[in-house]
């Protein structure tokens, strides 16, 4: 026989009133579990930090033969472990949500561990020499792409306006922040080997201007303390030591020898930009706990105010207010009637009434929706730009560069923005 503890949940709605605060109620539980996610968001990044200094270290393992940061290497597998394991017991933890699951969410949980489970093998390839370094990077890219395409999904599950807002600039510095470590073990290839590559070239130039990109939007939903620290890098020394040496590269031809010693000073360069990258990272993770907690604890204060209005309302059982009158009047649709699109406030006084709750309530969640509407178009612009990213790949048997390479070329001549360009190819794409 099932003795399902019941204690804790709350009674079947059986008035209107009941409705009103299941409503409620249902917004909390959705906040805490965005906060959940935010926390799984939060490590996700990290361990993205992590496997990209990892894999920076690899390439100039790789490309000396293993002469080179073999002890370095081995100090960040532990300091990316520590990390795996507190990952590890968050994915399952969210995989056990299965009432409020995600299907993207959960496959993308499954591919990040899978991903996990093969990180020992690849680290024990690299060890013993048995991977080019391109080969390197590409197998961690793919298993750093896996966790940024969760935090991705994460955001465009979210239901609040701040909170994806937050989200979305995440996302975008955690993009960019990749390419940016692309940057670092490219460039270590290059100058752990002592020469020019020309395919290891083209791709360098594919990451700066995806960085671009990446750091463009990061920065349109950044807030002003953020894009302070985020300018305050243009002056630092290691920014100025990167662009030199990026010279370097770009201006080398295919072939041509490059002084291995640079290999440290390259590292180093990136690496102090990538961790002035992290702080702003950490800033904004810090940004996202708190913002969870506050709009928790708002809705939360929300809850019992409107709890003591509905029990007064019960013991008074005031007069009808003329809103009553409305809501029957046929001259006024019921949209108009309860508010359910978004209104200038006419008071910010408490609701007194039981319809003036649901008007209440109702502005909020059409305020919430416009708000949201904005940093959603961002993660919408990405996807049809992904996607057509892969429609030219496979019509025309072209690399990611070169697909992305294209695009941006009909972009420029064309003067149009990325995403319209895009969604113009699979307009033509369908119609064809």
């Amino acid at each position: 026989m099932n003795h399902e503890n019941t204690t804790d949940r709350d009674p079947a709605p059986s008035s209107v009133s009941d409705v009103v605060l299941l409503a409620k109620r249902l917004e909390i539980d959705e906040l805490k579990r965005l906060q959940s996610r935010a926390h799984l968001v939060g490590v996700l990044s990290h361990m993205v930090h992590a496997l990209q200094a990892e894999r920076g270290a690899s390439s100039i393992f790789i490309a000396s033969r293993g002469q080179r940061f073999d002890a370095t290497r081995l100090k960040l597998v532990s300091e990316s472990d520590s990390v795996q394991h507190l990952l590890r017991d968050l994915i399952l933890e969210e995989s056990r949500r299965s009432s409020s699951a995600n299907a993207k969410i959960v496959a993308l949980l499954a591919w990040v561990l899978l991903g996990l489970d093969a990180l020992s093998d690849l680290r024990a390839r690299v060890a013993n020499l048995g991977l080019s370094g391109g080969e390197s990077v590409a197998a961690y890219s793919r298993l750093i792409a896996g966790l940024i395409a969760l935090i991705f999904e994460v955001a465009d599950a979210s239901v609040d306006p701040a909170i994806s807002r937050l989200l979305v600039s995440l996302f975008n510095l955690v993009e960019g922040k990749e390419f940016a470590g692309q940057e670092r073990a490219v460039g270590a290839l290059h100058f752990g080997s002592g020469r020019c590559d020309g395919p290891l070239k083209e791709r360098l130039l594919h990451l700066l201007d995806a960085q671009e990109r990446s750091f463009g939007i990061f920065l349109k939903f950044a807030d002003s303390a953020q894009q302070r620290k985020w300018d305050a890098m243009a002056s630092q020394d290691f920014t100025a030591e990167q662009e030199r040496l990026r010279e370097l590269l770009r201006a080398a031809q295919p072939g041509a020898p490059l002084d291995p010693a640079l290999s440290d000073m390259w590292f180093e360069c990136c690496s102090s930009r990538i961790t002035a990258i992290w702080s702003i990272q950490r800033d904004l993770v810090e940004a996202l706990h708190q913002g969870c907690a506050a709009l928790i604890a708002q809705a939360e204060g929300a809850l019992l105010d409107s709890e003591g209005l509905l029990r007064s309302l019960r013991e008074a059982q005031p007069a009808r207010a003329n809103t009553v009158y409305r809501f029957f009047d046929p001259q006024f649709p019921v949209e108009q009637s309860l508010s359910f699109a978004a209104a200038s406030r006419e008071s910010s006084a408490q609701p007194r009434s039981l319809i003036e709750l649901l008007q209440a309530q109702s502005r909020h969640l059409a305020d919430m929706e416009a708000e949201l509407a904005s940093a959603k178009r961002a993660l919408a612009e990405r996807k049809v730009i992904e996607r057509a990213k892969g429609m030219i790949m496979a019509r025309h048997s072209l690399s990611e560069d070169e697909a992305y390479a294209l695009m941006r070329k009909v972009s420029m001549n064309q003067n149009m923005r990325l995403a319209d360009v895009a969604e113009t190819l699979l307009t033509e794409a369908v119609g064809s």
